[in-house]
């Protein structure tokens, strides 16, 4: 039994590796935001998980209790080598301490040019308004006070009931309270803490890309001859996956492939032979072209697929 025809001019594998790409766009979509900029701009915006944001948050918290912890011994230390009597000034200076990095630490970092803790670099995190302005110091203030209020208070009941006639209630209090704050991320659909919902802030993806190097600016020995430009509808012809074909023939191909791939792509977009133009000029005018082409797109949240990617 033979297999039913692919649609024309479509292949079978490009019609798999469409289907594989608008499968894989169906489960990215869940966590996929468009943020329109004050400029004008759209960009396609990727929020962190739920499960990302609590490896950021015990990270920092790691952190948190190593400094503070460092501080303590570090005081006792000194406190020791200068005179016993010193001791209950250092507790003191160590109490203030804590209180500052406890309720400080997020803030400093979140108001920086990165807005990000180094629970939240490491996981490749970071806090944006949901407006696409700029972060400003009172939404950062706003979502790292109501922190207190989700973590710091359950833990304050926790500590009350270990002493206190009614600890048990407390505790049970402190743990229903933090149910409800603790697991707000999970059960909305922007993984959004009660703070981010105050502030107008999000927790999204910066993962570390770098871009490829452009090979028409690496080349040893540019071709010389005619320039060659090409019209807006020429240059975009092509997606992202005939961009990387077309690198791969470049770095690795013969002339003789170079020049098939030529005579395609000069079919394709309807394009006459200048004079003296050769098949690597050409295809490393067209990479250039598309390259740049496909920046501009995505800079302006549209991402081209493949040549059959119409959007």
């Amino acid at each position: 039994m033979t297999p039913p025809p692919a649609r024309p001019g479509i292949s079978m594998e490009a019609a798999v590796q469409r289907r594989a790409r608008m499968a894989e766009e169906m489960r990215n979509a869940k966590t996929m935001r468009r943020m329109v900029t004050p400029e004008g701009a759209a960009i396609q915006l990727k929020l962190g998980s739920a499960s990302e944001r609590a490896g950021a948050f015990m990270i920092d918290v790691a952190i948190q209790w190593a400094i503070v912890i460092a501080t303590l011994l570090g005081l006792s230390f000194v406190s020791r080598v200068l005179n016993m009597g010193s001791s209950n000034i250092a507790f003191a200076f160590w109490l203030v301490f804590f209180f500052f990095v406890r309720n400080f630490y997020y803030i400093i970092f979140e108001i920086g040019q990165r807005a990000a803790t180094p629970g939240k670099r490491i996981l490749g995190l970071r806090v944006a308004a949901r407006d696409g302005g700029r972060l400003t110091a009172n939404s950062v203030l706003a979502r790292n006070f109501i922190r207190e209020i989700e973590v710091g208070l359950p833990f304050q009941f926790a500590m009350m009931g270990a002493t206190d006639a009614m600890g048990g209630w407390l505790v049970l209090f402190g743990l229903v309270w933090s149910c409800v704050f603790l697991l707000f991320p999970v059960f909305n659909r922007d993984k959004m803490r009660v703070g981010d919902l105050i502030a107008g802030t999000w927790v999204i993806k910066t993962p570390k890309v770098r871009l490829m190097e452009d090979i028409t600016s690496a080349t040893s020995r540019p071709e010389t001859g005619p320039p060659i430009v090409f019209t807006q509808q020429q240059a975009e012809a092509y997606g992202i996956h005939e961009l990387h074909v077309l690198e791969d023939v470049l770095r690795q191909s013969t002339p003789a492939i170079k020049a098939q791939v030529a005579a395609r792509i000069r079919a394709k977009i309807g394009w006459e032979n200048v004079e003296g133009e050769t098949d690597l000029a050409f295809l490393e005018a067209y990479y250039a072209a598309l390259r740049r082409r496909l920046e501009q797109r995505m800079l302006l949240g549209e991402r081209k697929a493949d040549k059959y990617d119409t959007r």
